[in-house]
């Protein structure tokens, strides 16, 4: 299996097997016009099997969206062939537009360009709740 070196992009790395589909669809890398390849089942000595994905293309990044799904993944961000920083993502505090509520009372059903805003209330257990409603969200 041959892929190429990335001039100007993102690799995104250690990515739980399996989950790089799901970061796939969500970053809607789908719609980009650039080279995006997806790596699955890759051997890895820290983690025993890990997903890639390389985008070779300077776009923006939603990392929300890999924290959310997968908040142990690191970014490399590479320019003119080079390393030039790798981010740690985490687990974010809130999330924009990247979970939706699912409470029918609540005010973004009726209001539907409300962004749809969740907190992080507890880190251990991954619960997110709605800003405007309380709705739990696991």
């Amino acid at each position: 299996m041959k892929i190429d070196s990335i001039k100007n992009g993102f690799v995104i790395d250690h990515i739980t097997a399996g989950r790089g589909m799901e970061i796939y669809r969500l970053l809607k890398l789908d719609k980009l016009s650039c080279p995006v390849a997806i790596i699955q089942n890759v051997l890895s000595n820290k983690m025993g099997r890990k997903d890639i994905i390389k985008i070779d293309g300077d776009i923006q990044l939603n990392t929300e969206i890999l924290g959310y799904v997968d908040p142990d993944v690191t970014v490399d961000i590479i320019k003119d062939e080079k390393l030039v920083e790798k981010r740690r993502i985490a687990l974010p505090e809130k999330l924009t537009n990247v979970i939706f509520c699912k409470n029918p009372r609540c005010i973004t059903t009726t209001e539907q360009e409300l962004p749809h805003i969740f907190n992080l209330t507890d880190k251990e257990k991954r619960i997110y709740r709605c800003i405007y409603c309380e709705t739990k969200h696991e």
